[in-house]
């Protein structure tokens, strides 16, 4: 890791100043009112021109805030500075524009940085390309357990904004960030960061696997305490190493296996510390039991150990840890177990939208009956495919790219029976699940893991999941 000290943001006087924000929604509304509310003179720009933006710009508008609809492209005169909903892709005109002209452009996480108070709550962030949400979930539930003042912000989709403004006071800050809100915060530093895991995903925001993962490792900049890393993914280390940080700062990996010195890991059915001990090369610290994290799946017990690290490396000690990750609960659709129904089990796992998702989803059941397909965002699926084979014994192939899925199967899994269903009706989900159970025996785990997208059939993931659920427990009733 570099050293070199950094300093936490510059000030910035918004009295008077002429801002730009970029995109109404859920950033961009309650940017525009806090700006206006500092003083500053807002304009709104929004691409879209629609009758829920037609609303938002009236509420603005009431305000004195000024909005310009259907015309997200053109810079207006006087802009001193942009402040941008994360979604924004940095090559929009725009910002184009902005770049010619010297204007900077922040994100909704610079914009909350930049206006902490004095002793504010120092941050705990946690991005990758799978597994934000849950880690940050966890986290704030071991950090509730030692008795701090916290909470799960970002995005996760608690504003920040509400967070550093808002009257509740907070020790610290669970922070979820996406490859996107980090592109768009150049001050950012948190007191400790964790990159989960990177995997090709919104490659047409960042035009590169370079990019995204360059943009991912902004979370390290200026650590104070420590840069947590995944051992088993080398592209994570690999920021670490590039990252300028705090004098002192460490960096801590976490592992599935064995952990070395200054890394956290498993032993005998243990989660256990060998970087906050006074002696980790003799010492390692217990903190849970592997059957304290639900569920148990090895990727799930990963986003464990990084909650872990982090929260250690704020100084929790470790039976807060342990009551933490007893007491936290996953969201829906996250390797939920639905029910068994003649001794096969139903999972739902539609939040792996992609294929590192699936592919964490797939390795977790020794012998399963797959759901899957949807869009795919330009995926490929031939190494999904042969990494999960071994343990394929069936495939239910559903949406609009099943194809992509199905031809990677034929390629590398061609023994596997593959049902094809050419259906995007609201019943394609209940045929999808009977279609399963013919294929699976008892002790199978009839997983959904789409490793795509649920738009060409379901308005998101959540319905998606919910088709499912229902469509299982029709199983159970015989209906």
């Amino acid at each position: 890791m570099g050293s070199g000290q950094v300093t936490s943001s510059v000030p910035f006087e918004f009295q008077g100043k002429h801002i730009t924000v970029a995109g109404l929604g859920v950033s961009g509304v309650p940017a525009a009112r806090v700006l206006h509310g500092l003083g500053a003179r807002v304009t709104v720009v929004n691409d879209g021109d629609d009758e829920r933006a037609r609303a938002q710009a009236a509420d603005l508008a009431a305000l004195g805030v000024t909005v310009r609809l259907g015309d997200g492209a053109t810079l207006p005169e006087g802009t001193e500075l942009i402040v941008t909903a994360p979604g924004w892709k940095p090559d929009k005109p725009l910002f184009t524009a902005a770049a010619e002209a010297g204007v900077p452009v922040w994100g909704d996480v610079e914009l909350a940085w930049r206006l902490r108070g004095p002793g504010a709550a120092p941050w705990l962030a946690v991005t990758g390309t799978n597994g934000k949400t849950t880690t940050v979930q966890m986290l704030a539930s071991i950090l509730k357990a030692a008795g701090l003042r916290t909470a799960a912000v970002g995005n996760i989709g608690v504003s920040l904004l509400d967070a550093v403004l808002g009257e509740d006071e907070y020790d610290v800050l669970a922070v979820e960030l996406s490859s996107y809100q980090l592109h768009w915060a150049p001050s950012l530093r948190a007191h400790s960061a964790a990159v989960l895991n990177l995997a090709p995903d919104h490659l047409d925001w960042h035009g590169s696997m370079e990019a995204y993962a360059h943009d991912k490792g902004r979370v390290y900049e200026g650590n104070r305490v420590a840069c947590v890393y995944n051992a088993a993914d080398k592209a994570t280390e690999d920021l670490v190493r590039a990252a300028d940080v705090e004098e002192g700062c460490r960096a801590i990996g976490f592992t599935l296996g064995t952990p070395g010195p200054s890394e956290l890991g498993v032993v005998d059915g243990l989660l256990v510390d060998r970087a906050f001990v006074a002696d980790r090369r003799q010492n390692a610290q217990e903190l849970a039991e592997v059957s304290d994290v639900n569920p148990p799946a090895p990727h799930n017990i990963a986003n464990a150990l990084a909650a872990a690290a982090l929260a250690r490396a704020y100084g929790v000690p470790p039976h807060a840890v342990r009551d933490g990750l007893r007491a936290f609960t996953p969201d829906a659709h996250r390797i939920a177990h639905i029910a068994d129904v003649d001794g096969v089990a139903y999972v739902d796992d539609s939040k792996a939208t992609n294929t590192h998702a699936a592919e964490a989803s797939l390795a977790a059941y020794p012998s399963i009956v797959w759901i899957a397909g949807g869009l795919a965002k330009g995926a490929t699926f031939d190494e999904l495919v042969t990494g999960a084979a071994a343990r394929l014994r069936g495939v239910v192939l559903i949406g609009a790219d099943r194809a992509l899925i199905r031809e990677a199967l034929a390629r590398h899994a061609p023994e596997v029976p593959v049902v094809d269903l050419d259906r995007t009706d609201t019943g394609a989900m209940r045929a999808a699940v009977r279609e399963a159970r013919r294929l699976a025996a008892a002790g199978d785990t009839v997983l959904l893991a789409p490793a795509c997208a649920s738009m060409d059939m379901f308005v998101n993931y959540n319905q998606r999941g919910d088709a499912f659920a229902q469509a299982v427990r029709a199983l159970g009733t015989g209906a």
